[in-house]
């Protein structure tokens, strides 16, 4: 095994692509080296942010797919085989929050569709990747702080991400006979449209960062270095682990 943080001659997918941090890991990912696969509810999207890995001399290909929909997961798959054919890694990024409030009174449909885009997305993508991985295949999973610890105003969202970490736990142990290993990241607060509700909330932004040691909230591309590592030969003897990366804001 090499010590090297490359991607070469690998092919890798990553799902939630077209902004914030799912495209800044696809760029990471090309400027290592690799076939990027970019997935995205929107082809828009993730085509836009395709050409500009292609423009700077990368490798991309870019395939609209619903994660929370097992037919667009397995299309997915045999689009990625079919223009590259092995897959030697997943990240799963693509995670929805369409609500910010008390946990309890959460209604059925956003709880719903919380589970069905964090959390069957995810297993059915590492299922489609274990169908096919190599040995030294790798599988990142895009969780969170808020899957650390107590998630007030955030709690369903929180669930699911403590519920990817776990899942990350299993399949890296299932996996880890087949020579494929299971991480994760669990960002902090990063500056992203997604997680905009947090940033242009004057009052939570000020609480995040006074209790966060290097005094700010992160930006994707903090984020997308670490994937690369998990993703490449140098992490071979990691496996089933969660890399907190949030400025410290965890630590105490």
């Amino acid at each position: 095994m090499t010590s090297d943080i490359t991607l070469a001659d690998k092919t890798i997918i990553v799902t939630g692509a077209s902004r914030g941090i799912g495209e800044a890991i696809a760029r990471a990912c090309a400027r290592a080296g690799a076939n990027v696969v970019l997935a995205s509810r929107k082809q828009e999207g993730v085509d836009a942010a395709a050409a500009t890995i292609t423009a700077g001399g990368g490798s991309a290909l870019a395939v609209a797919c619903h994660m929370g929909q097992a037919e667009d997961v397995t299309a997915l798959f045999g689009r990625a085989a079919e223009e590259f054919g092995t897959i030697h890694g997943l990240v799963n990024n693509a995670a929805t929050n369409p609500y910010f409030g008390p946990m309890l009174a959460i209604e059925d449909s956003a709880f719903d569709k919380t589970i069905e885009v964090n959390l069957k997305g995810p297993l059915a993508a590492s299922r489609g990747f274990a169908g096919q991985a190599p040995a030294g295949g790798s599988i990142v999973n895009v969780a969170s702080v808020a899957g650390l610890g107590a998630a007030p105003l955030q709690g369903v969202y929180g669930m699911t991400k403590a519920a990817l970490i776990s899942m990350t736990q299993t399949l890296a142990h299932e996996l880890g006979p087949m020579g494929v290993r299971v991480n994760a990241v669990a960002p902090g607060l990063v500056e992203t449209r997604f997680a905009s509700a947090l940033i242009q909330n004057e009052e939570l932004l000020k609480h995040v960062v006074e209790r966060t040691p290097v005094g700010r909230h992160g930006q994707p591309d903090e984020i997308a270095g670490a994937v690369v590592y998990l993703l490449s030969d140098a992490a071979a003897f990691m496996t089933g682990q969660v890399m907190t990366i949030d400025g410290g804001w965890s630590s105490g």
